[in-house]
C-alpha cells in the first residue's frame, strides 16, 4: 500500500515555494470540505495533484454538482453507482487520482454529487485514498453565505476549508458579487450595498452559520483566502487573516493563488511566545531577569515590553523556576506600567526541574503549557531584552512563508535568538533528556530556515556582570530602541 506523509524537507526550493498540502497540514486518508466560493474546485484539483505527485491516493468529488468541463481536470473519472470499489482501487493504484460523481447530464452540463453514505466505504477502501469534498456551490461568485439547504458536509470530515476571494474587498455587497448577498447581510449586521471589508469577510467565515456551517464538532478549521496576487490583495488578506484567527474558530488561514506557481504565499497561524526566566544565572551571581533596566524597569520587563509591541503574538509564558516569586511579581509590575493593552495575554509558569536541568526542560515545560491550536512557539531568552520587535516581525514572517519547523536568525554567520519552533517539531523537543543543551534542541528538530539580519542584538544575552553593565549603559542612553 502506498502512503504519503508531509515532512519537514531537507531543503526549500528556490523562493521558498510552499504547496497546499503543507499549509492545509495535510494527513494521510483526511477528509476534506470545501466550501464558499473564490475557488474552492481550482483548490480541489490542485490538492489532487500535490497528492498524486507525492506518491499517494486521493479521490475528489462533490455532494452538490460539478460542472461537466471540469470532470476533464482528473485523469480518471467514474460514475457512482456504476463503477465497483475494487475498480476505483485498481484507477487509484494506476494514477494516485479518481473523480466520482453522480450521472453527467450533458443538457445541464453538470454532474450531481455523491451520497453521502458513500463516503464510509469509500474510506474503507485498501489504499485509505484522501477524500476531497466540494460541499456546496457558489455560482462562480468569489464570496457567499449557506442557503438553507447546504453545505452538504459528511459526518467523518476531519478537515473544512472555507474559501473566500480577496477580490470581493472594495465591492459591493450585492448579488452581482456575493451569492445570497442578503444571506451575508444577516449574518454580520450589514446592510445591502454596503462595501465589502475585511471585518465582513472575517465574520462570515467564522461564523457558525456562514463559513463553518455543519462543520464537525472534532473536525479542523483552516480558511483559505485565494487570488492574493497583489501588494493591496496581500495586504486585504492579511487583515481578514488577522480578524479570522482572532474569532479562535481557526488554526490557521491560507492565502493562496492556487491557480498560479506557488499556490501559497503565506500561512497565517496562532504564534504564542515561551520566555525562558528559569535560569539559576551562576555566571552573573546573582537573579539576572529581576535586575534593573531602561527607566525604572527590570530585565524581564524589558523582553515583555518587547514582546507587546509585536501585535501577532497571541499568548507570552514566562517560564520561571529560581526565586519564582520575584520573577512572578516583576512580571506582575511589567505588566501594570504596560502603556497599552496588549492582545497577547501574559501568564507564567514553573519548571519544577530549573536546578537539575537545562535549557531544554524549560522550553519544555513552556511548550506543555500551549493550548492546543497553537502552530508554533516563539522561543525567548529572559535575559535578551535588548533584541528589537523587528526581529521577532521578520523570524514570524519567514515561519509564515516556509512554514518550516525551525526559523533562526543570525547575524554575519552565528545564530542568535528569538528562534521559532513549528508545531511540527514539539514532539521531538519533548523527548529530549533534562540534560539536553541548546544545541541539542536545534539537532532533533531538524532543517533551520536562516533569517539573514543586519542586527546583532539577536547576540547579545545577559550573561555575565560585564555583559550587564555593558548593555545597561547603552539602554540608559538610548542606543537600544
Amino acid at each position: 500500500m502506498q502512503s504519503f506523509v508531509l515532512r519537514p524537507s531537507s531543503k526549500l526550493h528556490a523562493g521558498h515555494i510552499m504547496n497546499l498540502s503543507t499549509a492545509l497540514r495535510l494527513q494521510p486518508a483526511e477528509v476534506v470540505a470545501l466550501v464558499g466560493g473564490g475557488g474552492k474546485t481550482s483548490t480541489m484539483f490542485q490538492l489532487a495533484a500535490e497528492i498524486a505527485a507525492a506518491g499517494g491516493q486521493v479521490i475528489t468529488t462533490t455532494t452538490t454538482r460539478i460542472f461537466e468541463a471540469q470532470i476533464a481536470l482528473a485523469p480518471v473519472h467514474f460514475v457512482a453507482g456504476q463503477a465497483s470499489l475494487a475498480e476505483i482501487s485498481a484507477a487509484l493504484a494506476r494514477t494516485g487520482h479518481v473523480l466520482l460523481t453522480g450521472p453527467v447530464d450533458t443538457a445541464a452540463g453538470k454532474a450531481p454529487g455523491i451520497p453521502l453514505s458513500l463516503v464510509p466505504e469509500l474510506q474503507a477502501l485498501p489504499v485509505h485514498p484522501t477524500l476531497l469534498i466540494e460541499a456546496d456551490g457558489a455560482r462562480m461568485r468569489p464570496f457567499k453565505a449557506p442557503a438553507e439547504h447546504e453545505p452538504v458536509i459528511p459526518a467523518e470530515t476531519t478537515l473544512v476549508v472555507p474559501v473566500a476571494g480577496v477580490d470581493i474587498l472594495g465591492r459591493t455587497l450585492s448579488n452581482e458579487y456575493v451569492h445570497r448577498a442578503e444571506l451575508v447581510a444577516q449574518l454580520v449586521g450589514a446592510r445591502l450595498g454596503d462595501v465589502v471589508t475585511p471585518e465582513l469577510v472575517a465574520g462570515v467565515l467564522a461564523h457558525s452559520s456562514g463559513g463553518l456551517k455543519n462543520a464537525p464538532a472534532p473536525s479542523r478549521r483552516v480558511a483559505l483566502i485565494n487570488k492574493v496576487e497583489s501588494p493591496d490583495d496581500v495586504a486585504g488578506a492579511r487583515q481578514i487573516a488577522g480578524l479570522a484567527l482572532r474569532s479562535g474558530r481557526f488554526s490557521a488561514v491560507v492565502l493562496a493563488k492556487v491557480r498560479r506557481d506557488p499556490p501559497v504565499v503565506e500561512v497565517w497561524g496562532r504564534v504564542s511566545a515561551v520566555v525562558l526566566a528559569a535560569g539559576q544565572a551562576s555566571r552573573m551571581g546573582q537573579l539576572k531577569q529581576v535586575m534593573p533596566w531602561g527607566g525604572g524597569g527590570t530585565v524581564i520587563g524589558a523582553v515583555l515590553q518587547r514582546l507587546q509591541q509585536v501585535g501577532d503574538l497571541f499568548e507570552i509564558v514566562v517560564v520561571t523556576g529560581r526565586e519564582r516569586e520575584q520573577v512572578e511579581a516583576r512580571v506582575a509590575e511589567a505588566l501594570a506600567a504596560a502603556p497599552r493593552p496588549t492582545a497577547a495575554p501574559v501568564r507564567t509558569v514553573f519548571n519544577p526541574k530549573f536546578a537539575q536541568a537545562e535549557m531544554a526542560r524549560s522550553v519544555q515545560t513552556g511548550l506543555d503549557a500551549l493550548p492546543d491550536d497553537t502552530l508554533a512557539a516563539l522561543v525567548v531568552l529572559g535575559d535578551q531584552p535588548q533584541v528589537r520587535p523587528a526581529v521577532i516581525a521578520a523570524v514570524l514572517q519567514r515561519w509564515r512563508e516556509t512554514q518550516a519547523p525551525v526559523v533562526a536568525p543570525f547575524y554575519q554567520g552565528q545564530r542568535g535568538n528569538p528562534v521559532l519552533l513549528d508545531r511540527v517539531v514539539w514532539p521531538l523537543v519533548r523527548a529530549l533528556p533534562d540534560s539536553a543543551n541548546p544545541r541539542e534542541i536545534f539537532q532533533a528538530a531538524g532543517r533551520m530556515e536562516r533569517v539573514e539580519l543586519q542586527d546583532d542584538t539577536i547576540l547579545r544575552d545577559l550573561d555575565t556582570p560585564e555583559d550587564y553593565a555593558r548593555e545597561f549603559a547603552d539602554s540608559t542612553r538610548g542606543i537600544i530602541i
